[in-house]
């Protein structure tokens, strides 16, 4: 059989590259896809080059792009068979404290991008019997006071299980992802010792994924030992 097919949005740098990395150790082949050029490009040359991950610039939030990275993965590799909708960004709580315009960006970028990435790729992933990785968050379970940031991921993971509803019976998983404090550039202020890397939350993707076909993991938190909630 033809080695999978991986997309990864938000690819060029934290848990999407970590993922990125990871699944090409475990034989994926990869469409990585984020808005920064130069690291996505540096990226896919690291693992492989045009046989094995290409770099696709893409702002998630934009429709038309969304639509030119699925033409251009089945085009390069010719099957989608996994979906990881990873691009986000993060906000400051307090209901004053970021502007209307980054509250803006971040609902787009947060829930559009993904419903759009799903939408692009679903005709794609039904003929594959593919999976569809979601990021949220832990503060989509355990609300963080004022936080705007995760309102927008409570909205991720109801978006994965009406996607599972939806999709039941045409054998495409689902699978939301819940990170508790990560150590990446989306980390607010100085990281505190001992939380969970990139990696961590990858091989959780990698679990999931690589499950057999009867079994779909619906969602994952993943929280340090050191975080008290």
């Amino acid at each position: 059989m033809p080695e999978p097919v991986l997309l990864i949005t938000g690819a060029s740098s934290g848990i999407g590259a970590a993922t990125a990395r990871l699944a090409a150790a475990a034989g994926y082949r990869l469409a990585l896809t984020a808005r920064r050029a130069e690291p996505l490009a540096a990226l896919a040359e690291d693992l492989g080059g045009p046989s094995r991950a290409i770099p696709i610039t893409v702002d998630v939030t934009d429709w038309t792009d969304q639509q030119r990275m699925v033409a251009l993965t089945l085009e390069a590799f010719g099957s989608i068979d996994a979906v990881f909708a990873n691009a986000g960004m993060n906000g400051m709580p307090g209901w004053t404290t970021d502007s209307v315009d980054h509250w803006r960006a971040m609902v787009l970028t947060n829930v559009y991008g993904p419903a759009i990435t799903i939408r692009a790729a679903l005709d794609a992933l039904v003929a594959s019997r593919g999976h569809v990785v979601l990021t949220s968050s832990r503060a989509a379970r355990y609300p963080i006071a004022g936080s705007l940031y995760g309102a927008t991921k409570s909205a991720v993971t109801a978006m994965g299980e009406a996607l599972r509803l939806e999709l039941h019976g045409h054998g495409v998983r689902v699978t939301v992802v819940h990170p508790g404090w990560v150590d990446t550039p989306m980390f607010p202020g100085e990281p505190p010792a001992d939380i969970l890397t990139a990696e961590d939350i990858a091989h959780a993707v990698l679990y999931a994924l690589q499950q057999p076909q009867r079994v779909s993991v619906n969602e994952l938190l993943v929280r340090p030992t050191v975080q008290p909630i």
